[in-house]
């Protein structure tokens, strides 16, 4: 068993505070959702996905938990040994179903969990060897593609990429077809992509998942500020923001925005960012999508469609594409 982090040679310092500030100074005003994910944005987002109304976590460990070996005969089907690289692996605790069926089936792999937050490389470095006796392990900290590329440079074997948890629905279609036909790029032919869509479905449950009565998503959201303050010497005053989802059935987006209370001045180490009242900060996208949506995606960005796994109540589903 090996467990090594490797750390992206980016300064994600310098990257957080530029892209911090190329988004505040534009019109409209926008972050960047994987900055979330700080020690407490984690345990915030576990709160998020405990909460009754964020059926998405559910929806997905249903499939994991009873589809895992049909996942597993799906992957190993090619017969060859394999890198299993999963994007945004935060806790593991979906993906580990996953692994252990792969484990159980003696398959030979090793497995990459790429995540933007040093937190969680490191605390998954620390006790998934522990449930997993025998695994594979290197843990890549850094941004998607520079540990995807990493990746690539340590091993040659097949590649079998994890993108789960609707990671791809925190991009507008116009982007996630980017961001797909970027990821084939870095694939070679019969690579295996299993990427999670959360599913068009009642707007009043899609909207009450983003907007919850705890005020817990308001929080996550809000502590991105926190952490501006206290990483990129920033003085946002929280209290004068507030958290507001709204929810576009036709075209699937859920979008969620921090709106300025008042009018003021915002300082982020000696650049000063400049709200009007009732300015909005545009901060994540939560895309749903059509089957036929995630289909036509796939072939737009030179995947083939394989399989779905659906929860029993088509909430969500989780595909497999091969590089075409």
């Amino acid at each position: 068993m090996t467990t090594t982090t490797i750390e992206t040679t980016t300064d994600n310092k310098t990257q957080f505070l530029q892209e911090t500030l190329a988004g505040l100074h534009s019109e409209p005003k926008f972050m960047r959702s994987k900055y979330f994910y700080d020690a407490t944005g984690d345990r915030i987002f576990q709160q998020i996905m405990e909460m009754e109304e964020y059926y998405l976590t559910n929806a997905e460990m249903e499939i994991l938990q009873y589809q895992a070996n049909q996942i597993s005969q799906a992957i190993s089907a090619d017969g060859s040994i394999f890198d299993l690289i999963e994007l945004g692996a935060g806790d593991a605790t979906k993906s580990i179903y996953l692994l252990k069926s792969l484990l159980d089936s003696q398959l030979e792999f090793s497995y990459f969990p790429i995540d933007i937050s040093a937190h969680v490389i490191s605390d998954l470095e620390e006790n998934l060897p522990k449930k997993l006796p025998g695994l594979d392990m290197k843990g890549l900290n850094g941004d998607y593609f520079n540990m995807l590329t990493k990746a690539t440079e340590l091993s040659s074997r097949r590649k079998v990429v994890l993108f789960m948890g609707a990671n791809i629905g925190n991009m507008s279609i116009a982007d996630a077809g980017k961001f797909c036909s970027s990821l084939k790029k870095l694939l070679s032919p019969k690579d295996l992509l299993i990427i999670g869509f959360d599913l068009k479905k009642n707007p009043k449950q899609i909207l009450s998942a983003y907007n919850d009565k705890g005020g817990i998503t308001r929080s996550f959201n809000l502590n991105l500020l926190h952490r501006i303050n206290k990483e990129l010497d920033g003085n946002f005053d929280l209290n004068n923001f507030e958290h507001y989802a709204s929810y576009d059935p036709e075209s699937g987006a859920c979008k969620s925005y921090l709106i300025s209370l008042k009018k003021q001045i915002v300082n982020i180490g000696q650049n000063a960012i400049h709200f009007a009242e009732n300015e909005d900060i545009f901060m994540e996208i939560s895309q749903k999508y059509s089957l036929n949506d995630i289909d036509q995606l796939a072939e737009k960005t030179g995947f083939k469609p394989l399989q779905r796994f659906f929860d029993q109540h088509q909430y969500f589903v989780d595909a497999i594409w091969k590089v075409d």
